[in-house]
């Protein structure tokens, strides 16, 4: 915790750094929500087919969702969406024939039944 999810246009692949992305994301969550940059985990997946607008092939899309521990302030959650709206403009290089639109939700995880398991490495 937290999980991020990124979604992503297939349109984006050569001009979204995912990795740079991810790797700045987890301190600015850790800072900004006071939790540990380690207990990030990042996915992105690739959206190879998505209708937006009005369909137009001019029209491209990434959808961040990060789901916290509930308990955080609407304060904290509403800066971190605007951190990540910029930290994403920073890590997508421009595409000039793509419109693209960048969304931010944060969810909240219900402690009542989330669960978490980490195997430990295994020696060689």
């Amino acid at each position: 915790m937290p999980h991020i999810t990124v979604d992503y246009s297939a349109e984006l692949a050569e001009t979204f750094d995912r990795r740079g992305f991810a790797l700045a994301l987890h301190p600015l969550i850790a800072k900004i929500i006071d939790t540990r940059a380690e207990a990030c985990k990042t996915r992105f997946r690739r959206v190879d087919e998505a209708v937006i607008a009005d369909g137009g092939a001019e029209h491209a899309m990434v959808y961040t969702q990060i789901a916290v521990m509930a308990g955080r302030s609407p304060q904290a959650k509403a800066e971190l969406s605007e951190a990540v709206l910029e930290l994403l403009a920073a890590h997508l290089a421009p595409t000039p024939r793509l419109r693209v639109q960048s969304a931010v939700d944060i969810t909240d995880l219900d402690p009542a039944w989330y669960r978490k398991h980490t195997e430990p490495a295994k020696e060689a």
